[in-house]
């Protein structure tokens, strides 16, 4: 006795349609993002394909190189001393960003965690210094600067980190509202200070905050212009990436494709540094939305 089994010769086509039909849906939900990303990677693109252009065409409306020039890169070291000036930014970024963690943390934890008289004051003083804009202060505080004989160096830039930073301190605040506060008191009813358990309890919990906190101050202090222009121009040994192309900007005002090469050189840390830190940073800032 045969037994023929049938073989289903039309489910081959039904699947190739039900999966074109997905593939469709799935850009028709996220038509949005789709949009949004081809409008901020294009200008990106563009740049990195001027970059490689000859100083000629960099001037015309191409948008694709005639010939590629990557040594466009190697010329940019050899008219700048860009090795110096991304030395110098790495660390006022780095030391900055650290000192403003240090400082942040515990003034977070007190403002969302401990009950004092005057917490809600002291909260509204950091909103209002975070509405503050910069240029207000600067008059003053280069003046003090001044007194000391620190302008023309990478001091009065590090050295307010020790203070903490508003936007940093309102950041993490919001963040550690969202930890139990169980979590908390049981670690003091184990005799725990309030020291050890922001050491030993809060800062594992926070690290998606911490990170995020931090990676907004490093990026502030990587683009930061208006500072190192006020207190380093006079010395150019103490210049960042930010006033080095500017400067490069105007010594080479015309060799286009030599600029946008130092530029996308200037851009590459921040994307690497984003790109294997973005889950911690979307982490980070979603869940400072959850309590106010």
């Amino acid at each position: 006795m045969t037994i023929t089994m049938e073989r289903p010769v039309e489910q081959a086509a039904p699947t190739r349609a039900v999966k074109r039909q997905n593939r469709l849906v799935w850009i028709a939900r996220h038509s949005i993002a789709i949009a949004l990303a081809i409008m901020f990677v294009t200008p990106v693109v563009y740049l990195v394909l001027l970059s490689l252009m000859t100083s000629n065409q960099a001037l015309t409306s191409d948008y694709w190189p005639n010939t590629w020039h990557p040594e466009n890169y190697l010329r940019v070291f050899q008219n700048t001393p860009l090795p110096h000036y991304l030395l110098n930014t790495v660390l006022y970024a780095v030391t900055a960003t650290v000192l403003t963690l240090v400082s942040s943390v515990p003034a977070a934890y007190a403002l969302a965690k401990l009950k004092f008289r005057g917490r809600n004051l002291m909260f509204l003083v950091v909103i209002c210094v975070m509405m503050l804009p910069p240029q207000v202060v600067t008059v003053p505080l280069y003046l003090m600067w001044a007194r000391y004989g620190l302008t023309g160096s990478l001091a009065p830039l590090i050295i307010p980190a020790l203070f903490g930073d508003a936007f940093c301190i309102f950041l993490l605040r919001q963040f550690l509202l969202t930890i139990p506060s169980e979590y908390l008191d049981a670690a003091r009813v184990d005799g725990c200070g309030e020291w050890r358990t922001l050491l030993r309890v809060v800062l594992p919990m926070a690290r998606p905050g911490i990170a995020a906190a931090g990676l907004f101050q490093f990026f502030y202090c990587w683009n930061d212009y208006y500072g190192p222009l006020l207190y380093t121009s006079e010395n150019e040994s103490s210049w960042t990436l930010s006033l080095g192309l500017a400067s490069f900007r105007t010594v080479h005002h015309v060799d286009w494709n030599l600029v946008t090469a130092a530029t996308v050189l200037a851009m590459a840390p921040l994307i690497i540094i984003f790109f294997f830190a973005q889950r911690s940073f979307v982490q980070g800032i979603t869940l400072t939305g959850f309590k106010g």
